[in-house]
């Protein structure tokens, strides 16, 4: 007699490799190359997951969504917020020359100059990934120093000096502007720091 009771449901494998601590590494080193290679909207989750080795899956069972891994790749896979947050503490009066120095440096660093690029690519092509950049650099490095708030009134001087920064960055290291691009960094840093002292410690006139 031909058994004909339902029988329990197989449940589809999900790809997950059991016991491998790794594989959540893996995709973040995955995700770090591609974002630096493509920006946050030019790669894939199924390509980040293919140059991990695994299955794409993987990657909302341990992260949710491309924003959670990008911003998560961001803050884990690079030293970008500490060592600009270990910039901005100490003494005041030298608060300028400090912060543009270490925000120079990370650009001629070649761990650091791809993300560097990865969330200017974002933030270019993107509103959302513009969103990232500030969310993700912006809150490490105010949870890690005396940084203001944004609802406090210094804010906006604060805002100033990072664009500033970061236009000159820009300038020198994906436009390759000549003058800039040629500039000793020592240079470099005498000709800011001083505008960017006045941006985060003056007084408006």
């Amino acid at each position: 007699m031909t058994d004909t009771s339902p029988q329990p449901r197989r449940k589809r494998p999900t790809g997950r490799r059991t016991g491998d601590s790794g594989t959540r590494d893996a995709i973040l080193d995955s995700a770090r190359d591609l974002f630096a290679e493509h920006g946050y909207e030019g790669a894939s989750l199924r390509a980040i997951a293919a140059r991990a080795g695994v299955d794409s899956g993987l990657i909302r069972h341990f992260f949710g969504d491309k924003e959670s891994l990008f911003a998560t790749t961001m803050a884990d896979r690079t030293v970008i917020p500490e060592r600009l947050a270990a910039a901005v503490a100490g003494p005041i009066e030298t608060l300028g020359a400090r912060a543009t120095d270490a925000y120079l440096r990370l650009w001629d660093d070649e761990e650091t100059k791809p993300i560097l690029l990865a969330l200017v690519r974002s933030a270019m092509t993107s509103q959302h990934g513009a969103e990232l950049l500030v969310d993700v650099i912006g809150g490490r490095v105010r949870e890690a120093s005396p940084l203001p708030s944004l609802d406090d009134p210094r804010a906006p001087r604060f805002a100033l000096a990072v664009s500033h920064l970061f236009g000159v960055a820009v300038a020198r290291n994906v436009l390759k502007m000549p003058v800039l691009a040629e500039m000793p960094h020592d240079e470099l840093v005498a000709q800011l720091a001083p505008t960017i002292q006045n941006y985060l410690t003056g007084t408006p006139d």
